[in-house]
């Protein structure tokens, strides 16, 4: 009796094309999350604050004339990459010394301009629902009786030093506003004991662990580059090093982490899951970055924000060939549609035993 041989599975058509990764704009992330991307890009510490700082150098040239140019798409008041280097470049002569957006010497820049935007669109997730905490600083300076002393300027400057940390990326506007004028109070020896006691944080949506964080990020700055900012070469060091002691303290007292930590990640910080059960460290894992040794001891995480419609895990950025990448703000519809999306890229597979009568007779030569 002939074996029998099982059908061989039908070719599955091809599903079509890639339907594309999807990248969710995060207007606030984790310094967590941030400490991931740094040493996933094997930025040491010390590396970081070097490069931050001089990202900020570098902000008063190309990249202001990017954001400029971006700016001017996004208000419908399209110009051309050429006139705005023509107009920064005229700002600094005379009138006889001035040149037209057609010269040749802003043709390298232009090129560059448009780079940027593209990293700047790119890197935002085109979320510009950004907010500023200048507008609310004064307003918060003027209800607690300090719109007309020297409280107000030097919190507006802080404002603008806080950007040579990372608070914006991690705070709320009301935040980094009442931490700018808490510091500046502080600083200035015209402590606003109100701000402080935390009366109103419940107004502003805000927590003092919050609030601390950011004045903390804020006194790292000035401890150790000071020379670097507006604020800092005003006031002595000692004076920031008595603060942020005094802040240690009251942070100590009260039981306040360095950084704030999502529930999930407090949970896995304190080995337990969602279901109350003690979970094991992996000490290869994500949970806290900070206690890494090394960039090779950590996996990399998936791009933020960035799935595959269909819900496949994102590793690595991807490349033209893998598939568009778009860029969405509502969460919700982000969801629905890999939901949508999934049903139709779905591979169903079914397994099935054969048996086969094995034939044991030899023939004889």
């Amino acid at each position: 009796m002939a074996p029998s041989t099982a059908s061989e599975p039908p070719d599955i058509p091809n599903p079509g094309p890639h339907p594309s990764y999807i990248q969710i704009a995060k207007p606030y992330i984790f310094e967590s999350k941030i400490q991931e991307c740094l040493l996933v890009a094997g930025v040491t510490e010390t590396r970081d604050d070097s490069i931050r700082l001089q990202a900020v150098t570098w902000i008063d040239s190309d990249a202001a004339a990017a954001a400029l140019f971006t700016a001017c798409k996004i208000e419908d008041t399209l110009k051309k990459s050429r006139d705005i280097l023509c107009a920064a470049h005229n700002l600094k002569l005379n009138a006889s010394e001035q040149l037209t957006p057609d010269d040749p010497i802003f043709e390298n820049h232009a090129k560059v301009i448009i780079g940027v935007e593209r990293l700047m669109l790119e890197a935002s997730g085109f979320d510009f629902r950004n907010r500023y905490p200048q507008r609310l600083l004064l307003k918060i300076a003027k209800i607690y009786g300090r719109g007309k002393d020297t409280v107000p300027k030097t919190a507006y400057n802080m404002s603008l030093d806080l950007y040579r940390t990372f608070a914006p990326l991690k705070q709320t506007t009301p935040t980094m506003a009442i931490a700018c004028v808490e510091l500046a109070g502080r600083v200035l020896e015209q402590p606003i004991m109100e701000l402080e006691a935390g009366e109103d944080y419940e107004k502003w949506k805000t927590t003092r662990q919050e609030i601390m964080e950011t004045l903390l990020d804020l006194l790292d700055l000035y401890t150790h580059h000071r020379a670097s900012t507006i604020v800092g070469q005003d006031h002595a060091l000692e004076k920031f090093i008595s603060i942020r002691i005094a802040l240690n303290q009251e942070a100590s007292a009260q039981h306040l982490a360095r950084f704030t930590q999502s529930e999930r990640q407090e949970a896995l910080a304190n080995g337990v899951t969602s279901n109350g059960v003690k979970e094991k460290k992996d000490t290869k894992g994500l949970t806290s970055p900070r206690e890494v040794a090394s960039p090779k001891d950590i996996r990399s995480p998936q791009p933020m924000g960035l799935t595959s419609v269909t819900g496949t895990p994102v590793q690595g950025k991807p490349g033209l060939k893998d598939g568009t990448v778009r860029f969405m703000l509502d969460p919700k519809r982000a969801r629905d549609e890999t939901h949508t999306v999934a049903e139709f890229f779905r591979m169903d597979e079914e397994e099935y035993e054969v048996e086969v009568e094995a034939n044991h007779d030899r023939r004889r030569v």
